[in-house]
């Protein structure tokens, strides 16, 4: 392909090189794997990081049982089978290593053979978990930089491509710009070269987990202990949970560790099904957006803390992957630079909640019998969004009725748990876990990303494309979405509940979201 000498070209750029990527059992580096696959077919080879399981002892293993398998190659397999097979056959390499362990838990050896076999790193290893306890969050999201880091020095300083997200933003209010984000609660020191000194943050989060496991009298209390304490600690200093802080935290590792030297880091925002690619609407595990069209589909709950005329921002999955490899070839082409891309829609191509909220009811009511796995039964009440003042009113009172009828319940012999209390704890976990993302008061800029996509040749602006205002929302929403959440996200309906409508997966469960 014949590209303008002055433009950027992906197949070019990565024409060659050996990549490795980390956390690709998650929903977003599958993509971008099959992706890269499907085409940059001129990689010379992948090298995949992935940890062992109780069910699987090696990397190669895991990747054939969870990634292999996965839905997400569906398309490479009816169009290109042999292409598939020889890719994985001759150009995949499987390390088994821990990327929260020093050195991935290799030999040094080992280590130093593997840096030399590798010409670009991506990070797409996260713990995603709003309310993971404090200290595998912090390992995962932000110490885990350190051993990612020195990966890239003992490989002769090559780029390292960071998965973060846009919600490191915290508390922040207004326009939030692609720049390394200042805290707004406890002040801490800012270095010469922008980043945030957070060694002593660090220490002393290590500190506090120390007490905290010695105060508990059993090590099954430590997880809800260290979740308490890392929904503190990030409130204590400017975030929402402990996820957006650790991975903050992270941000600050990795400027510190290559100032100077090779870095992009990458910020989307709410990551929710594709748009095109490998299918329309493909997605993988239950997001932000999809605990409440899960929990209303349900009937299980129908009010939420939101502002409706406030902007929330999702982006497909392929998007976000597009913008990576756009920050891959960039990155080859030019390093020695930090540089940080936020992958969103809020600036360029706007949603308020509150017209979500319509298209996706709308969507619902109209072709609720075309989503058999979603809805048991026709939706027939509205979902409304109330301030936070009216939902914690309403909870309150909600509270004292459920309290009385339990234990009337109880006097009569019958069953503590009955529809409406299922319904108020659903209501009440789900706004306990996302209503900071339904109450946004800030919107994300990509102008970067933009200028970055626009560097490229015309063929990888197509292919490539990370331009979100190509997403026609009534569509993407409220027919890619909802079709593909049901396809390819739930499950057969258990055949118990076929007549009688309960819900099967109760949404409230859901803290595992892509938000990255």
């Amino acid at each position: 392909m014949n590209t303008a000498p002055d433009l950027l070209s992906v197949s070019r750029q990565l024409a060659g090189k050996r990549v490795l990527i980390t956390g690709t059992t998650g929903f977003l580096a599958k993509v971008l794997l099959e992706k890269l696959v499907r085409d940059v077919p001129d990689i010379k080879r992948f090298v995949l990081v992935i940890r062992a399981s109780k069910a699987c002892t090696t990397a190669a293993e895991r990747f054939e049982r969870e990634i292999l398998s996965s839905s997400v190659f569906d398309r490479l397999r009816e169009e290109q089978p042999d292409y598939l097979t020889n890719v994985i056959r001759d150009k995949f390499i499987f390390v088994t290593g821990e990327v929260t362990e020093p050195l991935f838990g290799l030999a040094p050896q080992a280590f130093a053979q593997l840096a030399d076999s590798v010409d670009i790193v991506v990070n797409c290893a996260a713990s995603v978990n709003f309310r993971e306890a404090l200290d595998q969050a912090l390992e995962i999201n932000a110490l885990s930089l350190l051993t990612l880091t020195e990966l890239t020095r003992q490989a002769g300083h090559i780029p390292l491509v960071h998965v973060s997200t846009c919600y490191v933003n915290g508390y922040n209010r207004g326009a939030m710009q692609e720049q390394v984000v200042e805290p707004t609660g406890q002040q801490m020191a800012r270095h010469a070269d922008g980043y945030y000194e957070v060694r002593a943050l660090i220490a002393e989060l290590q500190r506090k987990i120390e007490l905290v496991k010695r105060q508990c009298a059993t090590p099954a209390e430590w997880p809800q202990a260290l979740t308490e304490l890392g929904i503190r600690e990030a409130n204590h200093y400017g975030w929402n949970d402990t996820y957006t802080f650790t991975k903050w935290i992270g941000e600050q590792i990795a400027c510190r560790e290559l100032r100077g030297k090779s870095l992009t880091i990458l910020r989307p925002a709410i990551i929710e099904s594709t748009l095109c690619e490998p299918k329309p609407g493909w997605i993988e595990g239950v997001k932000v957006a999809d605990a409440l069209i899960l929990a209303y589909a349900r009937g299980k709950t129908q009010f939420f803390p939101a502002k409706p005329d406030e902007i929330v921002d999702v982006i497909p999955a392929d998007l976000v992957a597009n913008s990576i490899i756009l920050s891959m070839a960039q990155a080859l082409a030019s390093p020695g630079h930090t540089r940080i891309y936020q992958c969103c829609s809020g600036a360029s191509n706007p949603v308020k909640i509150g017209a979500l909220i319509d298209i996706l009811q709308t969507a619902s009511q109209r072709n609720w019998h075309a989503y058999e796995k979603l809805f048991y039964n026709q939706p027939v009440k509205d979902f409304r969004c109330v301030t936070r003042p009216v939902f914690l009113a309403t909870m309150r009172v909600m509270k004292l009725v459920l309290g009385a009828v339990s234990v009337a319940r109880k006097m009569l012999g019958l069953k503590p748990s009955f529809a409406m209390l299922e319904a108020f704890n659903t209501t009440h976990e789900l706004a306990v876990v996302f209503s900071f993302y339904t109450t946004p008061s800030y919107t994300f800029q990509n102008t970067q990303l933009q200028a970055l996509q626009a560097q490229m040749c015309e063929h990888d602006r197509r292919v490539f494309s990370a331009d979100a205002r190509q997403i026609d929302w009534t569509d993407y929403m409220g027919r890619i979405h909802l079709a593909g959440l049901n396809r390819f996200a739930l499950k057969e309906r258990p055949r118990k509940h076929l007549q009688v409508g309960h819900v099967a997966a109760d949404p409230a469960n859901v803290a595992t979201v892509n938000v990255r």
